[in-house]
């Protein structure tokens, strides 16, 4: 069917639709209809919708996703998309996500419903990825124009995207290319139409240079024509890629009109582990940690563990003055106790200093003196096992020893006046909490001894269980290990560990990132004086800018070991916040905050995600009220312009705070109401339709000619990840010491031996049954309870 004939048919289907919406539309022109705070996504199993999806899903967004491949989908027609209740017209969502411009065959009477909808009821349309062409109102992609690889280009927000969608930008948007062997992104560059039909305009948004020209090309551009707005997108992405996540905010705010449920933050939080303790040290030669699971059998301890010093403090302090960013400090009373035992010495220096310094940080419990609180570890195996009993049950670490670390380490604290929320806990290693294979359970003993401390907020590993679960009475804040090793001090070091289980057996790596299915490896070890500056810096920042650009609150975890000597940890941070803030407006500032903050964000998001997916939530905008409904004790999140107020029974307050340009927040009715009823400023207000009414409107709005096949590269179907430790793009297992299996140390086979027995009978190794030692605290060694666990290094 040629393009001619494809719009009478599709101006044929309009006249034959308006029928149907016209019995939804009947009191439009003298009734304000209602608007359903629902984004419907119709998908074609492409990167780009899905990405989209997963913006909507992570904000709190309600969304009905319809998959256009589905052969028993519904028909999206007048009656899918809009009804009358209650005399008043109703249009059953704010906003419509298409994968392109018209996913339909030619004349289908589908797009023409879509088309009329959106004009009869002001209701805007994403293009996800669509060609440049005369339908969107850009030119062909030729003379000037291009077709490629978006690999490494550099996009720029237009001073119309600054001053709309994208106002929480600074206006750069550089495209990733984490593979020069991978085509990672695809995209079309044209200019716009410079003869558009009458009452039509496009607004390029985002540009990039057209390579070869002095024009530039439109990225994203919105076009409006025939009473509708679409936002033409013409370049493909995926949920992952930094191009993406630095718009899709502006993406979702553009087609709600600024006015959703759900919100969007940029969270980034480090917390600071075994502070005042003493770490073991990673060993160049023997590529193990000495008095870790992972050494040959008869390796001496630690003859040089890694402990800040006054000078690392008193660094660390005017850090976070100069960079404007608050550290928690997780810390272990006993290691201060051990370190005077062992040093002969009644003060502490280190402890007196970050004491007087104290409300620069955050501060959280890590237990006393950090020893492993879930089953009773046997390390005479690599890996470990549980010890068990004669009958085959699993010796746990008993209840009083799990209150006594949480309670000593609290007195420790309240003797020295040291101020902390007594409800957050941080267990070493994550300890007590299930660890596969090992443990299949959490250790029964560690629910009511968090209870009986009045722990509610106790730190999980994120690489281990992602998402928030409860622990009794008490919920888990799942935290994110970083790729800066609790057992490196150096650059050096770090880098030769990094090494050693980044790179395969041939090129002198434990080869772990070969056997793990979808690990990646390095094609050749690192230069130890320069790869730490050169490669794992900018790696690891950019692994863990993406958790920040992803509305994730998940803090991230380091070591105090990484605060002394070489301080290897604030060339990340500091390069994670200088690129995020080269890249955002003030308006949209990084979100310190709390574990207890995190875990009661997570807490709210389950409550009022479990409520969208049961159908308990009712949200709709009349002209400039918007009223929620949700089930008694779940919060509301959603975002609105700046102005808007809250109505209450009697009078208003403020709603939200401000963030990106807009208001967002979590917000429960007043009393006396059921619901939350919100007001917004006329500024604000989506305006309603044009013309002489919706359905005039819906007569009127022919059909688009379909969208041809587009390129999708398989870079961008599969997420390339940015490089080794990049799990959130791969299914796999983190290789970060401490988080997840063990690295074997060389001459160190799996289910061997790895330590002698002593003349005790105790084994000298990493804890465990028997065992020597608690943490290393530079000297004298502690001998540990039995009962206790093992004293990790972690």
């Amino acid at each position: 069917m040629g393009r001619a004939t494809r719009r009478v048919a599709a101006c044929a289907a309009a006249v034959l639709l308006a029928g149907g919406l016209q019995s939804s539309l009947a009191h439009a022109t003298t009734t304000t209809p209602r608007i359903d705070l629902t984004v419907l996504v119709l998908s074609d199993g492409g990167p780009a919708t899905a990405a989209i999806a997963a913006e909507l899903k992570s904000q709190g967004t309600p969304y009905r996703l319809v998959d256009l491949n589905d052969a028993n989908r519904p028909v999206i027609d007048a009656a899918f998309l809009s009804d009358t209740l209650n005399g008043q017209p109703r249009g059953k969502y704010q906003g419509i996500v298409l994968p392109n411009d018209n996913p339909f065959a030619a004349g289908s009477a589908e797009m023409t419903a879509i088309a009329a909808y959106e004009a009869a009821f002001g209701v805007r349309q994403v293009d996800a990825y669509t060609y440049a062409r005369p339908d969107v109102g850009l030119n062909w992609a030729v003379n000037p124009g291009y077709m490629g690889t978006l690999d490494g280009f550099q996009g720029q927000v237009t001073t119309a995207g600054l001053s709309g969608p994208f106002n929480y930008l600074k206006g750069s948007v550089p495209f990733e290319d984490n593979d020069p062997a991978v085509p990672e992104s695809y995209g079309y560059l044209a200019t716009p139409l410079a003869t558009l039909p009458a009452g039509s305009s496009f607004t390029p948004l985002v540009e990039v240079p057209i390579p070869n020209s002095t024009a530039k090309g439109s990225l994203v551009g919105e076009y409006q024509h025939a009473g509708r707005k679409e936002l033409v997108v013409t370049f493909v992405y995926n949920q992952y890629q930094q191009q993406y996540r630095l718009l899709a905010r502006g993406i979702v705010d553009w087609i709600t009109q600024g006015v959703h449920l759900g919100y969007d933050r940029n969270y980034f939080a480090a917390h600071v582990d075994d502070v005042f303790l003493a770490d073991d040290r990673w060993d160049t030669v023997l590529k193990c940690t000495p008095g870790d699971v992972t050494c040959p059998p008869g390796t001496p301890e630690t003859a040089n563990p890694i402990r800040m010093a006054v000078a690392d403090a008193q660094y660390a302090k005017q850090w976070q003055l100069d960079h404007d960013f608050t550290l928690d400090m997780v810390f272990n009373g006993g290691g201060s106790e051990d370190w005077k035992s062992d040093h002969e010495t009644t003060s502490d220096p280190v402890v007196d200093q970050m004491v007087a310094d104290q409300t620069s940080y955050r501060w959280i419990n890590h237990t006393f003196t950090h020893p492993y609180l879930g089953c009773l570890q046997n390390v005479t195996v690599v890996p470990w096992v549980c010890t068990k009993t004669t009958s085959g049950s699993t010796v746990w670490v008993d209840q009083a020893t799990i209150s006594a670390q949480i309670k000593d380490n609290l007195d420790w604290a309240a003797a020295r006046g040291l101020q902390l929320d007594k409800t957050e806990l941080v267990t070493g290693e994550h300890s007590g909490l299930l660890t596969a294979p090992q443990e299949t359970s959490d250790n029964p003993f560690l629910a009511p001894a968090l209870a009986a401390n009045g722990v509610k907020w106790t730190a999980s590993d994120a690489s281990r269980e992602t998402g928030q679960r409860a622990v009794g009475a008490a919920l888990t804040v799942p935290r994110y290990p970083m790729n800066i090793f609790y057992n490196a001090a150096t650059a050096k070091e770090e880098t030769d560990e990094y090494n050693w289980i980044y790179t395969s057996v041939a090129n002198g790596g434990s080869g772990v990132c070969e056997v793990n299915a979808n690990s990646t490896c390095l094609p050749a070890p690192l230069d130890v004086n320069t790869g730490f500056q050169s490669y794992i810096v900018p790696l690891e920042a950019r692994i863990d800018l993406g958790h920040v650009l992803s509305n994730d609150p998940r803090p991230h975890f380091i070591h105090q070991s990484n605060l002394s000597e070489d301080r290897i940890v604030y060339p990340v941070l500091e390069r994670i916040l200088s690129t995020y803030r080269s890249l955002h407006a003030d308006n949209a500032p990084v979100v310190n905050i709390g574990q207890k903050e995190t875990g009661q964000e997570f807490q709210r998001r389950a409550a009022w995600n479990a409520a969208i997916a049961s159908g308990q939530v009712t949200a709709y905008r009349i002209g400039d009220t918007v009223r929620v409904d949700a089930p008694a004790g779940v919060q509301i999140q959603a975002t609105m312009p700046t102005g808007t107020v809250q109505q209450l029974a009697i009078g208003t307050t403020g709603f939200g705070t401000a963030y990106a340009g807009s208001l967002s927040g979590w917000v429960k009715p007043g009393q006396l109401q059921s619901g939350v009823q919100l007001t917004l400023p006329a500024a604000g207000t989506p305006a309603a339709p044009s013309g002489t009414g919706p359905a005039a409107a819906a007569k009127s709005v022919p059909a688009p000619a379909p969208a041809d096949a587009l390129v999708v590269p398989q870079g961008t179907v599969d997420a390339v990840p940015v490089g080794p430790g990049d799990t959130d793009r791969t299914d796999a297992p983190t290789l970060v010491p401490g988080s997840g299996a063990p690295v074997a140390g060389k001459d160190v086979v799996a289910g061997t031996t790895s330590g002698t027995a002593n003349a005790d009978g105790k084994a000298a190794g990493h804890g465990g049954v028997p065992q020597q030692h608690g943490k290393a605290s530079g000297g004298k060694a502690e001998p540990a309870r039995k009962t206790a666990g093992q004293s990790g290094t972690r």
